[in-house]
């Protein structure tokens, strides 16, 4: 054959292949019906698990493993330990000790002794584990009755015996090994599952990678199609490691790479603007400090003022302990608008938040000749009036606020600096409406909700983040102590003290009244926080489960009569909360007994002394917030967590709080608790894409995603290079539709 035609022969075998592969890859995203056995009703199932597409079925990932691989001897195997046993069965017998239980023993011999499985309401199991049948077990080797025993173990049948015959062992390896073990749904059970992803990994074993080479070769990785068969068919551990290594990298590239690219847009929509910041203005603000600023926040600052004076707009994250002084930090921020003759504002959540801040920094802006006013929707209508026409000519500098910054009405002269307070209790659109009142604007997202460096990479890989861990007075010493319900005397003890010491108090209840219908503050608030239950497992429950509006009545003839006791929830009218905390700041009452709408911002530092009822009831970081409300001044504060917890859960909850103050240690051990959905779930959209990666262990991963997609950016930012070309659509097929 002439030496054109083997080349033109070659050539047509790789042009065919590139083909196939390239059809291969594009099925990823047709319909799930493309896989052979996947019919009608099927289908139907398997939407019932948010499975469309072939890509969403490959990417149904197994949420455990059941590892037949290692078979021991029933006379070797360990006690207490995960083992699998391969045996006959001698006998089956069927006990029912009591009512609504049925009990299948069944006694194994593989030689070298005798076991006892048992399996526990399960009467249909007697047709399928016969005497001489061959069966695999896996569980945890107990020992009772002279015996050693697996109860419930996981079992595969390996061969039935014939009447007059002996079971073979023929199948033992196709069926020993690793198997993985996917969420099913009653219409597809989980053998189904593994033979439907079995048959779409088959359809789709030659897509083409998105992953540039180079970061393959970097950070030795396996191919795409190599590690989809492993992660849910993995020959052996090591082998499912490392499918699970490039996966969970690859999800958290593509996040990254998702976030940096809609900031870089973002960017490029406004105008651009450099802020002074240095000058006079800033030195008084300084000079005009009642206390000497922390390391972390001169860091915080200087970060934030350098990317204040870059022309890009800033997007950064303050993240800090309760306590730790982000307000002041903001502070810096909001003045450089001043220094540079433009306007800010700074959004809160609530108007008891907004407040604070028109409390605390007021007075230090007015010293340093920074005129600023607070709007919240309880501003009367004259005093909103004059407020919008100072804002439109500049007169006012700095705006404080609630939600009533975003009224289509509230108009900047030059707006260039937004500072966002608990920034996720405001929703992307309202993040954005802010901002965009100015072109350009520079955003400063605050939140008191410390979290690791590798959640906050994931969830915030579009912005800079700064970390406040000290706290500016950290003379004064929180201490915290738990105990049962029956003890609480000692509690109410430590607030008499405080009274007599002319000090004040906070008593936290659960749920606001219990009337014809409990309510949590959560169920008012229009923001929803997940982490507090409120539901009664019993009617003895709701017999202790503590009610603000209840409370202080029993407080006030019971327990502290001589007390000046006031009530705080989000029932209260705007006016009524203002009284009510401007009172307890003033020291005109002496013990608050409120729900969480206290848990951030509020400062009062005579208060010095909490009560949390009902403790088990609030997760960690509500917790935590709330311990931030006391030792805000120059006096020790102490914290009683009122609970007699049942789950082992809920105790190492609790202790933990005891055992540290420091909020970063509590939200690594809050994390470790927490399912991985429930953490990357509550930014946006686009965080479900995660499905492998678990913020504490694989922070290793995390960063390396973060900087490869910073230099993948920088070298092509759009993506232009042919190398990239399926990593952009990739993106684009992931991220279709999400807002955020």
């Amino acid at each position: 054959m002439p030496r054109d035609s083997r080349q033109q022969k070659a050539t047509g075998k790789a042009d065919s292949s590139d083909c196939e592969r390239l059809i291969q890859t594009l099925l990823l995203d047709d319909k799930v019906s493309r896989i052979r056995s996947v019919k009608e009703t099927r289908a139907r199932g398997l939407s019932r698990l948010g499975i469309s597409t072939v890509r969403d079925l490959i990417y149904h990932f197994p949420f455990r493993y059941d590892d037949f691989s290692t078979i021991v001897r029933i006379a070797d195997a360990r006690l207490g330990e995960k083992q699998s046993i391969l045996g006959t069965v001698d006998e089956v017998s069927v006990k029912r000790p009591r009512k609504n239980l049925t009990i299948i023993e069944a006694s194994v011999l593989d030689g070298s002794g005798v076991l006892y499985a048992s399996w526990f309401n399960q009467p249909w199991l007697i047709r399928a584990i016969k005497p001489r049948t061959k069966l695999l077990l896996l569980g945890k080797i107990e020992h009772h009755f002279g015996y050693k025993r697996l109860n419930s173990p996981l079992y595969t049948v390996i061969s039935q015996a014939e009447e007059s015959g002996e079971a073979d062992d023929t199948g033992v390896n196709e069926l020993a090994g690793i198997k993985p073990v996917h969420h099913a749904t009653s219409d597809i059970s989980a053998a189904w599952m593994s033979r439907l992803i079995s048959e779409a990994l088959e359809a789709t074993g030659a897509v083409l990678d998105p992953l540039p080479v180079q970061l393959r070769i970097k950070h030795q990785l396996m191919s795409r199609r190599f590690a989809l068969k492993a992660i849910h068919f993995p020959a052996d551990w090591p082998e499912q490691r490392q499918a699970h290594r490039r996966l969970a990298y690859e999800e958290v590239l593509y996040l990254q790479l998702q976030l940096m690219r809609r900031r870089r847009s973002e960017v490029e929509l406004g105008a651009e603007f450099s802020h002074r910041i240095t000058g006079e203005v800033l030195d008084r603000l300084s000079n005009s400090l009642p206390f000497t600023l922390t390391a972390d926040q001169e860091r915080s600052i200087r970060e934030i003022l350098n990317d204040m004076a870059a022309p890009e707009a800033m997007n950064r994250l303050l993240l800090g302990d309760v306590g730790s002084g982000k307000t002041m930090v903001a502070a810096y921020a909001l003045a450089a608008a001043h220094a540079s003759g433009t306007q800010a504002a700074m959004m809160a959540p609530t108007e008891v938040l907004a407040e604070q801040y028109a409390l605390s920094l007021g007075p230090l802006f007015a010293e340093s000749g920074i005129s600023w006013a607070l709007l919240t929707s309880t501003t009367n209508r004259q005093q909103r009036q004059q407020l919008l026409e100072d804002l439109a000519s500049g007169r006012i500098t700095v705006l404080f606020g609630t939600h009533a910054l975003l009224e289509p009405d509230v108009k900047f002269k030059q707006l260039t600096v937004a500072v966002i307070d608990e920034q996720h209790r405001f929703g992307v659109a309202q993040r954005q409406a802010l901002r965009e009142k100015g072109s350009g604007c520079d955003l400063l997202a605050m939140s008191a909700t410390p979290i690791p460096r590798s959640l906050a990479l994931t969830l915030y890989g579009d912005m800079e983040v700064s970390y406040l861990r000290s706290r500016p007075r950290a003379t004064t010493e929180v201490v915290t102590k738990l105990l049962p319900r029956n003890n609480k005397g000692e509690a109410y003890d430590a607030i008499r003290e405080a009274l007599k010491a002319s000090q004040q108090a906070y008593i936290i209840c659960p749920l606001i009244s219990f009337g014809g219908q409990q309510l949590s503050e959560n169920q008012v608030q229009e923001e929803i926080e997940p982490e507090l239950i409120t539901e009664f497992s019993s009617e003895q429950d709701r017999e202790h489960i503590k009610a603000a509006e209840q409370e202080v009545v029993f407080l006030r003839n019971k327990v502290f009569p001589q007390a000046r006791i006031g009530l705080m929830t989000s029932r209260l009218s705007p006016a009524d909360k203002r009284k009510v905390m401007t009172d307890f700041r003033l020291g005109n009452i002496d013990i608050l007994v409120s729900t969480t709408v206290v848990e951030v911002g509020v400062d009062v530092p005579s208060a010095t002394v909490m009560i949390i009822e009902d403790a088990d009831r609030f997760g960690l970081s509500q917790l935590h917030q709330l311990r931030g409300r006391v030792g805000r001044g120059t006096d020790d504060a102490k914290v009683f967590l009122i609970a007699d917890p049942r789950s082992d859960e809920a105790k190492a909850r609790l202790q933990a709080m005891v055992k540290t103050n420091d909020g970063f240690k509590l939200a690594e051990y809050d994390l470790s608790l927490r399912k991985e959905g429930d953490i990357l779930g509550s930014r946006q959209h686009g965080a479900t894409a995660l499905k492998l990666i678990n913020v504490i262990r694989d922070s290793d991963v995390i960063q390396q995603a973060h900087d490869d997609a910073r230099q993948l950016l920088a070298e092509d930012p759009d993506f232009s290079h042919p190398q990239h070309y399926l990593l952009a659509r990739e993106l684009e097929t992931i991220y279709c539709g999400d807002e955020e």
